[in-house]
């Protein structure tokens, strides 16, 4: 019996028009997810650093919970479960996206609360010491700084919530490896459809990387 196996390079070049059909929903599920996700984490990381124990200890239960439980664990509850208490269907795309929200939404209030705090106390007295108020000084003098701080740690972020996509293959959202597995379904080539599936994911994720390194070299982040 030949057990020599040919890699079919014609086969996985082939995959690729299809494969791609599923970008669009692995970057709406990404960003729509992250951008609901940086909202959730700006309210939560400030309610975290807030001095009030009825806004801090809500936020730490969130933070606690999303960030302490598996991501894809979230949109099977999201997918499954909440279609129970909701008393109607929730479809795999909304799911998904809810899924990256408050997941990253964790993340991120972790994220927020640590680039606020990294902000000398002094940057606080010396807008106080010009006359601005509490809110003026978070808004003009803290927030500008700490955001700059932020982006490296949100980048990550992002392409970590870009490859988490991947899970949600299991609810059937037409995202690039529920494009692959239909693919392989009709022509049983996996190792080269998920080599495919792969290199998309690294090309994505690597021109985030490399636009993250581009503006931190011309020193526009993490100062």
């Amino acid at each position: 019996m030949d057990l020599t196996f040919q890699f079919d390079w014609q086969a996985a070049f082939a995959s690729i028009p299809y494969l791609l059909k599923g970008v669009p929903y692995t970057l709406l599920i990404s960003f729509g997810g992250l951008a609901i996700g940086f909202v959730i984490g700006i309210v939560f990381g400030l309610m975290r650093i807030s001095a009030h124990p009825w806004l801090r200890w809500p936020a730490v239960a969130y933070i606690e919970v999303f960030r302490g439980t598996p991501v894809l664990v979230q949109v099977l509850f999201i997918f499954y479960g909440l279609p129970q208490l909701l008393g109607g269907p929730i479809d795999a795309l909304t799911a998904g996206i809810a899924a990256i929200a408050v997941n990253s939404g964790a993340y991120i209030s972790e994220i927020v609360r640590g680039g606020v705090q990294s902000i000398a106390v002094g940057q606080s007295e010396a807008g106080l010491s010009l006359g601005l108020s509490k809110t003026q000084t978070f808004r003009y003098v803290i927030w500008p700084q700490s955001f700059r701080r932020m982006i490296p740690a949100l980048g990550n972020q992002c392409i970590i919530s870009i490859k988490d996509t991947s899970l949600f293959a299991v609810i059937g959202v037409g995202e690039l490896v529920r494009q692959g597995q239909i693919y392989i379904a009709t022509t049983f080539t996996a190792l080269e459809v998920y080599l495919m599936v792969a290199l998309i994911y690294l090309a994505i994720t690597l021109t985030l990387s490399i636009l993250l390194r581009t503006l931190e070299s011309k020193g526009l982040v993490g100062q």
